[in-house]
Formats: C-alpha cells, structure tokens, sequence
C-alpha cells in the first residue's frame, strides 16, 4: 500500500467517524415536553348534521392545543373508502383536515382522530355526519390492507435495483471500461435498471390510490387515480417518469465511436523486485464509452431524476426539507454508484477472464478509490437523514423506524468490513480472491437495499415517537356514548388505582350541538369483586362540559354509569366498561 493510497484510508475512516459521534451527539439530545390536557369542542360539519354537498374540508377544535399523530385521523366515506387526503394541520387547538369528493358521496360519514394533548397523552374520538341523508349502516375506521403494503415494498426494491443498474453501469462504462472491449452486456443492464425504475414508478403510482383510499390494490376509481397525479407524490412521479424518457432518448442517440478518458495508467514497462511488471501503454485502457455528445445533459438529467425519490417520499414533510432532500439525494447517489460498480465488477470485469490481465491493474485502484468516495458520501447522507427523521435517541429503540434504522446500520457495517478487505487486496495486486468476496459484498448490499425499501414506507421516528412516548406516559380512556336524547363525549385521565383519576365529560344533542346539563351521577361498579355501584362527583363547570374524580379502589373491569338530566322531563343513562390495570 503506498502513501496516498494510506493516506486516502485514513481519511476516509476519520470522516466515518465524525459523522457517527455527531449522529450519536445529535440523537442524545431530548425532546421538549408537552404541558397541557384537551378535550373536543366543536366540529364542522357539526356531529350528527345533514348537509346538502359533500365537504371540502373537515375541522375539528379542541380547548387546548393539540399535535397531531401521522395516519390517525381519518375521514371515512359512506362506501368504506378514507377521503381524507394527508394528515390534518394543527393550529393551536384546530385540526383542519383535506377531503376529496367521494365516489358515492350520499350518506353518512366517520370521522375518527387520535391526537396528543399537550399533556403528552394521547385522545381519540370520533363523530359522525352525513350528506344527503343518513345511511342505513355507518361505516367503521380502516386498517391498511396489507397487500397493498407489500406491493408497495415490492415497487420501492425494484426502483432502488433499478436505479442501481442504470447509475453504477452508466458510470463504469464511461470512464472505466477498456477501450476494445463490448459494452453490450452492461448496457443491456442499463436497459434492464431504466425498465424496473419505470415500472416501480408506475407501480406506486397505481398503489398510492388504495394506500390512501384503505382499500385493496385493485379497487381504485378514476377520481383516487386524479387526487394522486394532483398531489404531490403524483406530480413528482411524472417528474421522473419524463426524465426516464428523456435519457432514454439520448442513450439511443448515442453512436459506437469511443472517446477516451486516461485514467491513472503507468507509462512505462516498470518491472520491481518480486513485482509484477507494469505495462506503459496498455492496449486495453480504459475510455469513455460511446459518447459522441457532451454527457453534462445526461448527468444534469440523472440528477433532476435523483431528486424526484426524496421530493415524493419523506422528505417532503421533514422539518427542514432542503436538508432532507439533499441528503436523501446523496446518499441514494452513492448508493447507486458504489453497488452499480459492484455489479459490472462482479458480472463483466472479473468473469472475463481480466483478473489474470494487465488492465485489471489500471481498473480496479482507481474503482477502488471510487468506491471509498462513494461510501463516505453513503454515510454522510445517511447519518444527516437518521438525524432528521428520527427525532430523538428514544427513537432509535423504541420504534419500528429506528430498529430498521439499527437493522440497516448493522448490515451496512458488515457490507463495509467485506468492502474494507477487498480493496486490501485491490492494493496488494492479489486479485485472485477478489471475486468472491466482491460477490458477498454484492449480496449483502442486496439485503440493505431491501431494508431501505421497507423504510421508506414506515413512520418516521420524529412522528412514531409522539405517540410511543404518550403512551408510556400514562394510561387514559375516552369514548362517546350515545342515548335517545343526548350524546356524551368523555375521557378519564390517567386510568389507575386510586382516586386521581380525572373524568372530562361535553354532551351534545343528537344533532352535534351543545346542550346544558342540570345534574351529573357517574358511578362505578366492579361486579367481579361484588363491588356495588360507587358514586363519584361530577360537576358543571359549563353548561355542557363536567368535571370530577373517579375512584377505582382495585384493578379490573370496571362498570360505568353515566346518568345526565338536561331538565325536569328529559334524562338518561349510558354505561361502559373501563379496564384498570393492575400497575
């Protein structure tokens, strides 16, 4: 190993290593805490209304501010379908949702929530309203159908292998390729990673309308096909899909003549004691390969292209988008270099019988500083969107997003210790075992690519980290009850033994609009204990809100029984059952 080749290392190692103490440094500081409690006040449509048109925007207000917990607000559709398009915007207590037009419009509607008070525990709800008029059946909040989550996975992997082999290939033949050798065979990947990433495009494009929607990957409507090329994630789809045509056309223009680009080649027959001699003018030398034009529009247009995965994707809603996309941007660009490289070294350069030639020497040291470039250019742009999208060292641990995170640092050190003792032998002229562990190096990158595929798709950290750490904090109850003449919108926080359990209780009439209470009775019974109904006070602290103690002296189910007299003629009662857990 001769000095720069050593010097070039340990630069490379120290980079490494300043970015993993700044990722470690930047996680270990603590998110802020929240400080306050809400309840629901109001909503438009109001809850139980008929309007005459379907709306355009959902509103729901709470009495204090409320932060909102990605994918756990949703507008259902009297046909089944979610019409809400993204998660709701908060302004100080005010969710303002975005709501298309359904298919079938007419009839009744769910709204459901899930928000974080400013507390730091979580409140759900929900109410309803119709258009036209009421359905004979309501319908009931979705779940993702998970098909469509695989397909989605399944898309994603088949874009990042794609643009793998349009990136790496691209660039090796360019600059690294012997000059008498065919090109064939790696523009034939080329072609192959342009038809994976344009089928991946449209492939997503097609299941961003049930992933939306909730429904299966063959139940979309022409509208939810519209939202989607609308939205963001649509326009920026078309984006690539344009640039995929656009290089398209210039590969095609491009003619046979070959262009050479001298690499680092030795000039004269130099033989060193107990080395292998070294050729002047080798006749394979690398050059650029068939390029008649200038390839800035190419780059320019691979860099445009590159951009379009981060700007769809979670950088889009990161809290500093610019960062995001540029980071996103390098790091998928480094990816695609470093194992596009692989590929044609693997399938092309040490298959052809070159490891035993003289231009495997001119090839691989420069491949392998290329390589090392890309790699720490891979980990800059992976430690500054780890830093973005988790949110906070508690993250990392505790939610899906942060154990991928983990999963993929894991099995990126692996792929980087193989790489470490492959470019040992490209510096030793030891070619001989290099095939296989290149092969291995390959194989496993095949498996991080897999797992950035899966990440792509999972709550970021910084969001999944709201409701991980709500939940932790304490366990709270809410629900809403309904009777002939009133419903009863009430949540108890926390929910443990003891007396410090606090009940928050709104009633409305069954129209949606608040309506004054002239007396509370809440009582709480245990009948598995032969515990009698224990009466609890609750009082009007305005003309339809109370608030009072409930007691729960064991763990258990616990009965409750919600009495409210509006006036001297109209009264009821509602029940519940309240799981009080043992600690």
């Amino acid at each position: 190993m001769n000095l720069y080749d050593r010097s070039y290392e340990l630069l490379g190692m120290r980079w490494v290593g300043a970015l993993l103490a700044g990722l470690c440094l930047v996680l270990l500081v603590p998110a802020a805490p929240a400080s306050a409690h809400a309840a629901l006040v109001s909503t438009t449509p109001e809850q139980g209304s008929v309007i005459g048109s379907s709306p355009t925007k959902v509103t729901l207000t709470f009495n204090e501010p409320v932060r909102v917990i990605p994918g756990k607000t949703q507008v259902i559709a009297p046909d089944g379908k979610r019409v809400n398009t993204g998660d709701p915007v908060a302004s100080d207590g005010t969710l303002s949702l975005d709501v298309r037009v359904a298919d079938r419009p007419l009839g009744t509607y769910l709204v459901s929530y899930r928000i974080i008070s400013a507390d730091g525990h979580p409140l759900s709800g929900g109410f309803m309203f119709s258009v036209g008029a009421p359905s004979q059946t309501a319908p009931s909040a979705l779940d993702d159908d998970p098909a469509v989550g695989a397909l989605l996975g399944v898309a994603k992997y088949a874009g990042y292998v794609g643009l793998t082999l349009v990136v790496g290939p691209l660039l090796f033949m360019s600059v690294l390729w012997p000059r008498r050798a065919s090109t064939r065979g790696p523009m034939r990947l080329v072609w192959v990673g342009l038809g994976l990433v344009g089928v991946s495009t449209a492939g997503s494009f097609w299941l961003q309308a049930p992933y939306t929607s909730g429904a299966g990957p063959l139940d979309v409507s022409v509208a939810e096909l519209r939202d989607v090329a609308l939205s963001s994630f649509g326009l920026w789809s078309a984006v690539r899909l344009v640039v995929l045509a656009a290089i398209v056309a210039l590969l095609r223009m491009r003619s046979p003549v070959r262009a050479s680009l001298p690499v680092r080649a030795p000039a004269r027959v130099l033989v060193g004691a107990g080395g292998p001699p070294v050729l002047s003018e080798p006749p394979l030398s690398p050059g650029r390969s068939a390029v008649r034009r200038s390839p800035l529009p190419l780059v320019l247009l691979g860099a445009l292209g590159l951009l379009t995965w981060p700007l769809a994707g979670h950088a889009a809603a990161s809290p500093v988008p610019p960062v995001s996309a540029v980071a996103d941007t390098v790091h998928l660009a480094s990816m695609a270099v470093w194992l596009g490289g692989l590929v044609v070294l693997v399938g092309f350069v040490l298959r052809r019988g070159w490891a035993d030639s003289r231009v495997l020497g001119v090839i691989l040291p420069v491949w392998s500083r290329w390589a090392a470039v890309a790699v720490c250019w891979l980990v800059l742009g992976g430690v500054v969107q780890a830093v973005v999208e988790i949110g906070g060292l508690g993250a990392l641990f505790d939610t899906r997003y942060g154990q991928l995170i983990l999963v993929k640092v894991g099995l990126l050190g692996v792929v980087l210790a193989v790489a470490f003792f492959s470019r040992r032998l490209v510096l030793r002229r030891s070619p001989a075992r290099l095939g296989r562990l290149v092969a291995a190096e390959l194989g496993l990158a095949a498996i991080v690519l897999a797992a950035s595929s899966v990440l792509v798709q999972t709550t970021p950290g910084r969001s999944a980290d709201i409701e991980a750490q709500a939940a932790a904090d304490a366990v709270g109850f809410s629900t809403t009850l309904n009777s002939p003449i009133f419903s009863v919108q009430f949540e108890i926080f926390p929910v443990q033994i003891g007396e410090n359990n606090t009940l928050h209780a709104f009633v409305y009439t069954p129209a949606g609009k608040p309506v004054a209470v002239a007396e509370w009775r809440v009582t709480a019974a245990l009948p598995e204990k032969g515990i009698p109904p224990i009466p609890n006070d609750v009082v009007s602290i305005r003309d339809n809100q109370g608030i009072g103690a409930i007691t729960f002296p064991y763990p258990g189910k616990w009965e409750l029984s919600l009495t409210i007299r509006l006036d001297d003629l109209n009264q009821a009662t509602v029940k519940t059952t309240v799981d009080v857990p043992a600690s």
